[in-house]
């Protein structure tokens, strides 16, 4: 296995920059997830990675070494795609051994490999089996099994859950995180969805328009996201945004570090610290009119607005329910140190 670095690359289509100025480090045996929404560029960043497209400015090392003119083959790199991109007219065994046979590799070997990585992803009883005798899930295993088997220094996976059902999706997001356990080979992942990242990386690069907005271990980015941007996009539901004078009055510029800026500054607060009613120790926030609850049995999603028509979260235990009702009015409170403050203007956070 081996480190992946960035070090200040760019890339570019014709006159178009997709990837501004890239800065990163995977270490070895990482799990790293990219994220963001579709078009920030993180699946162009991977294919960077693989081969597939090239650096336009900047360096690309792997191992420690120059990777921007090495071809797809130089890299020993396995990339796991969306698609499966499984051979249709081969059994899973042949699609299984495929890469090792191009390589000329001893047939003895081949079948022991074979068996190998069919064992460790529960293939055993699919192997004769043609891609379209396979379930989803099933297809992706034998994907992740081709990766598997040439031992490659970094495996790198594109959005690989995005065609599964949920209960699938959950099953595999478990499967794949114990294999980089049991072979700590180092791993990019990308997705847009961000559970998947939360649950899934040892860090997440959050990425927005070409660009890293974060990097940092899961609970680093939710409890304390770096700008609006990480902000609202980490989290599920995601964080409640105000204006600092909207969400407290004039209350807003003696509370730190609002203090001189609190007409430029935004609040943040997630919706499981907001509270109905006024705690002791709590700053009330108004009333807000209930719009919608979903029950999801364990927990409530209240969602509401305010006079001001903003719109607001609120997460509670399963235990309100019969309590509260679409159309009734209450009064909102907050915990002040569980504020999250930010520049308006920069969308940096607030020292």
């Amino acid at each position: 296995m081996r480190d992946i670095r960035f070090r200040h690359v760019s890339k570019s289509y014709d006159d178009v920059e997709v990837i501004s100025d890239l800065n990163l480090h995977v270490h070895e045996g990482e799990f790293m997830v990219l994220v963001g929404p579709s078009g920030c560029a993180k699946s162009t960043t991977l294919r960077m990675i693989a081969g597939l497209e090239s650096v336009s400015s900047g360096d690309l090392l792997i191992g420690g070494q120059r990777a921007n003119d090495l071809s797809p083959g130089e890299r020993n790199i396995s990339m796991v795609f969306q698609s499966y991109a499984l051979f249709p007219n081969m059994s899973v065994r042949d699609n299984l051994s495929f890469g090792l046979k191009v390589r000329k590799t001893d047939p003895a070997r081949v079948k022991r490999e074979v068996d190998r990585v069919a064992d460790t992803l529960g293939l055993g009883e699919l192997l004769g089996r043609k891609p379209r005798q396979l379930s989803g899930g099933q297809a992706q295993r034998v994907a992740l099994g081709r990766a598997m088997i040439r031992k490659p220094d970094a495996f790198l996976f594109d959005e690989p859950l995005s065609n599964l059902d949920a209960e699938l999706r959950v099953q595999m997001r478990g499967e794949i995180s114990e294999m980089q356990r049991q072979l700590r080979t180092t791993t990019i992942y990308v997705t847009h969805d961000q559970v998947e990242a939360m649950t899934m990386g040892d860090r997440i690069a959050v990425m927005n328009l070409g660009q890293i907005m974060q990097v940092g271990v899961p609970t680093e980015l939710y409890e304390r996201p770096a700008n609006i941007f990480v902000a609202g996009f980490i989290g599920s539901p995601r964080m409640n945004l105000f204006d600092a004078r909207e969400l407290l009055g004039d209350v807003a510029a003696t509370v730190d570090p609002l203090r001189g800026r609190a007409g430029r500054g935004t609040l943040g607060i997630r919706p499981e610290h907001l509270m109905f009613g006024t705690p002791e120790g709590a700053i009330g926030i108004g009333e807000a009119r209930v719009n919608r609850i979903e029950d999801l049995g364990h927990e409530a999603l209240v969602h509401l607005s305010n006079a001001r028509g903003s719109h607001l979260t609120v997460r509670a235990s399963g235990d309100i329910r019969g309590t509260v009702s679409t159309g009734e009015t209450l009064s909102l409170a907050l915990r002040p140190e569980r504020l999250h403050a930010f520049d308006s203007a920069t969308g940096e956070r607030l020292a």
